[in-house]
């Protein structure tokens, strides 16, 4: 494996080089702060594992809509709901169940999951009622909604956008399921077209919902392929729901493979009438909703997780690399980068990886841009690893956008050093909370690096960086209380205050009860 780097950022210059050691407290003019260079087959900073104190954490909020007071009711979604509910507490999510709400506490209860999600392993959202395309937007319908004009659909329905920045910051995977693809429940009546889909100035879907546009590791999973419906069935559950019951809970199943057999098993059910649409990437990561997850998840290493995986589960994953899987494809590349001299195919890695990347994948793009850098599986060729980060970092993949920052800042074969081109991009990073980078821009703030920016930026970062669960922040912050200036520290006591973890004076004394409510934000118990 290649070491990581890491930045340290000063009063006296912004950025310098210091190896794969943070700064000691006996050199107090320098900041010792996160990893930035990934190493090869390691977790990216973007996934980065929650500390040992929170452990494994799922939670869920499942929703289902029915008994609509103005547009038809839906027989099963009550039922589909609570057996989805039970399921997933049976596998250790703790689930917040709403059935048959109005529109205020529809947003309030996802408002209130969005919070608790922030500090979650996995966060996971499942819908079942209607849902409709309006004016390009994604909206699911409360109970109470009385529309007699499309255009105040986004006034009383709640955006699916909104729904996914619901699980946007959970920690390592992120999914919403919809089971709500169905006919436009609309009457066609003035205002409405039920089937062209265009009403005075504004477009209204026909067939369920569009396609949805999902953030990097975030999977999005649609009963029916985006503007085609779902069918209720005949049974208790509908096609879908059943579907999820029979395959979620089985174990040992890598997650990537129990969507495929969910798909599958919906058309079967539905004599392939209906076919499930997945949207977004999952986290490169594997995962395990029963069985094997502990054991995989207690290895910090990304790579040595995809390497811990049994052979049956590895002809799984084999199984969807052939299929154009690019998921997949990138940990069996993870696992062709094994320690063990005898495993270890580094032209394989650059293979399986070379093919991911050229399917457009982000991820891959990275890896192979590090194989490049360093020769591994290929003679080394750093103009054509910058050239990867960059198509990468296009793709909005921090890893890439943050190491680019560092390639800026050092200098690089083919790259001349440019400073302020490097503090852009770590603003960049920070900005799509990749971990390291938010917490690096705050230092930078704080040394008067960042021309507008304030000691409320720096806070904000540094409040994000906590949330985002790793380690290093609360230790640095908690080991190190006087590291930022005193007016850095007030504001974010005045952050901690805001979000309600501190209740103490704000004057900058990082003491025991600010370190409470850093360590409370951060995810730990009390």
């Amino acid at each position: 494996m290649l070491s990581s780097r890491r930045l340290i950022a000063g009063a006296a210059v912004a950025l310098l080089l210091a190896g794969a050691a943070v700064a000691q407290e006996s050199q107090p003019q320098t900041r010792g702060l996160m990893p930035i260079k990934t190493a090869v087959g390691r977790v990216t900073a973007e996934e980065a594992e929650a500390s040992r104190e929170i452990g494994a954490k799922r939670v869920a909020l499942v929703v289902g809509m029915g008994a609509y007071t103005s547009i038809a009711p839906l027989r099963n979604t009550e039922a589909d709901a609570r057996a989805v509910a039970t399921m997933l507490e049976r596998l250790g999510f703790t689930v917040d169940l709403a059935v048959d709400i109005p529109l205020d506490q529809m947003k309030d209860t996802i408002a209130a999951f969005s919070r608790k999600s922030e500090t979650a392993d996995i966060a996971m959202v499942y819908y079942a009622g209607h849902g409709v395309e309006a004016a390009g937007e994604n909206y699911l319908i409360p109970i109470d909604i009385q529309i007699d004009d499309p255009a105040k659909i986004p006034d009383r329905a709640v955006s699916l956008r909104s729904v996914l920045g619901s699980v946007a910051h959970a920690r390592k995977l992120r999914i919403v399921i919809l089971d709500s693809c169905r006919n436009n429940p609309f009457p066609a009546s003035p205002g409405f077209t039920a089937a062209a889909g265009v009403a005075g100035a504004s477009a209204m879907g026909g067939g369920g919902l569009s396609a949805p546009d999902p953030s990097q590791g975030m999977l999005v999973v649609y009963a029916a392929e985006g503007g085609k419906v779902a069918l209720d069935g005949e049974g208790e559950h509908s096609p879908f729901t059943s579907a999820i019951l029979e395959s979620l809970p089985r174990p040992n199943v890598e997650i990537g493979l129990v969507f495929r057999q969910i798909r599958d098993r919906v058309m079967t059910l539905t004599a392939n009438r209906q076919q499930p649409h997945f949207y977004g990437s999952l986290s490169g990561a594997p995962f395990f909703l029963a069985g094997e997850d502990a054991r995989v998840a207690a290895i910090t290493d990304k790579a040595g997780q995809w390497q811990a995986l049994k052979p049956d589960q590895v002809e799984q994953l084999a199984s969807l690399a052939e299929e154009g899987n690019t998921r997949a494809m990138i940990g069996l590349g993870y696992m062709a980068l094994s320690p063990d001299s005898a495993k270890f195919q580094p032209a394989e890695a650059f293979r399986l990886f070379s093919k991911a990347a050229e399917a457009g994948d982000a991820e891959a793009m990275f890896e192979l841009g590090k194989l490049h850098e360093k020769g591994i599986g290929t003679p080394q060729n750093v103009p054509e690893a910058l050239k990867l980060y960059r198509k990468s970092a296009d793709l909005g993949f921090a890893d890439a956008i943050n190491d680019l920052g560092f390639l800026y800042y050092q200098g690089a074969e083919g790259l001349p050093r440019d400073p302020k081109q490097a503090i852009a991009l770590f603003v960049k990073a920070a900005d799509l909370r990749h971990p390291q980078a938010m917490f690096n821009v705050a230092a930078l703030i704080d040394d008067g690096m960042i021309p507008g920016k304030t000691p409320q930026d720096a806070a904000a970062y540094l409040y994000q960086a906590l949330r985002s669960g790793v380690s290093d922040v609360l230790e640095q912050l908690t080991s190190r209380p006087t590291m930022f200036k005193p007016e850095t520290r007030r504001a974010l006591q005045a952050e901690l205050q805001r979000n309600q973890f501190y209740a103490g004076a704000l004057d900058g004394d990082l003491g025991a009860g600010t370190q409470r409510g850093m360590r409370i934000a951060f995810g730990q118990a009390q």
